[in-house]
């Protein structure tokens, strides 16, 4: 177990355990604010309350969530469920996932979001070592190689197909035909895991997209305010996009929580460390009310915050490594927070979970 980082503002190691399983059982469980639904005797989705639909960021997190937790059957269900109706099985995008679809397994898309993948593969590498591979689908070590070996090797294997990390400058891609990225997506906390446990031919390209990952997040963020935009052209310039006008939304939320994970599995690293550190400085004096979309230099648009909660979630697992004076204060202010309720409570309860798991000192490498 990690440090209890809850314990800096009196919580007991009890009391964070219990918070931990009350959020899981929430999402799982409660019959009128969970999202995760039964489909078949073998398989289950996890909803996006707002739209209505099950993606590849959901299910790969609700895996992710279930393996933590020591949930086989719940991560089993969710696996079926992601193979038997989202992986693409020919095409340019064979061997990717398709990141919409219904709640019965009809596609809403027929091409991939990279951020699903990795969370797929981090997933499945944990469940292996912490419950065995089993055969076939449940090879979890198998069947998390085949995926990074589609995310890096696309192009080679498949004439028309696109790798998911850029093959010159060793980025994820927002999609895999496009040449900019997402820095919410860049996770070196699993790609240091990855060149240990994915194919060995990879090791050395998962070691450089870590280490490029890791300065990219710091020379993309703003130098005032730490705020990441949701989309990045390679050089770190903003790029706006979905007839949005505003740079911090909703992706950019989980470049906090990205840094602090990376933090507690891997150490500190003092240019991450200072973004976070930005980041709850800038916020310290606004209400969670009051949170709105911004310019990356704080300026505030009319368009209100989405996902506020999400927002207090990952300021609060800043602390993990910010040296912000308000640093307990975001503990306080997240440890106060409950789980959110209404139609758009997926995205913020996720990212509250993944927060309340770090700072619980529960969210471990398996």
């Amino acid at each position: 177990m990690h440090r209890n980082h809850f314990a800096r503002i009196g919580v007991t190691d009890e009391q964070a355990r219990a918070r931990v399983q009350e959020a899981f059982d929430t999402i799982f469980f409660d019959p009128k604010e969970k999202f995760y639904h039964e489909v078949d005797a073998d398989s289950a989705c996890m909803e996006d309350t707002g739209n209505h639909d099950a993606r590849t960021e959901g299910m790969s997190y609700g895996m992710m969530m279930a393996v933590q937790m020591n949930r086989k059957d719940i991560f089993d269900k969710l696996w079926c469920f992601s193979e038997r109706y989202m992986l693409l099985k020919e095409g340019r995008h064979q061997g990717y996932f398709a990141w919409s679809c219904q709640l019965n397994g009809k596609h809403n898309a027929e091409g991939p979001a990279p951020d699903g993948e990795e969370y797929f593969a981090m997933a499945l590498f944990m469940a292996a070592s912490r419950w065995g591979n089993g055969t076939g689908l449940y090879n979890y070590t198998q069947q998390a190689r085949t995926i990074l070996r589609h995310c890096v090797h696309q192009h080679e294997m498949i004439p028309t197909g696109q790798p998911m990390w850029d093959p010159a400058n060793h980025y994820i891609r927002f999609v895999p035909d496009t040449l900019y990225t997402d820095p919410s997506y860049h996770l070196p906390h699993f790609y240091e895991l990855f060149a240990d446990r994915a194919d060995p031919c990879d090791r050395s390209f998962w070691l450089e997209a870590a280490r490029a990952s890791r300065a990219f997040i710091a020379s993309s963020a703003h130098p005032k305010t730490g705020m990441s935009a949701e989309y990045t052209e390679y050089d770190g310039t903003t790029r706006l996009q979905f007839g949005k006008y505003y740079a911090y939304y909703s992706d950019a939320y989980r470049v906090a929580m990205n840094i602090a994970l990376d933090t507690l599995w891997n150490g500190r690293n003092e240019a991450l460390s200072a973004v976070v550190t930005r980041l709850q400085d800038f916020f310290a004096p606004i209400a969670q009310q009051d949170f709105m979309a911004y310019q990356l230099d704080g300026t505030p648009t009319d368009e209100p915050a989405m996902h506020p909660v999400a927002i207090t979630a990952v300021l609060g697992a800043a602390s993990i490594a910010s040296d912000s004076v308000h640093a307990d204060e975001w503990l306080r202010r997240f440890w106060n927070e409950p789980l959110r309720k209404g139609p758009r409570r997926y995205y913020d309860n996720c990212l509250y979970f993944f927060c309340l798991m770090m700072l619980s000192g529960l969210y471990k490498v398996y």
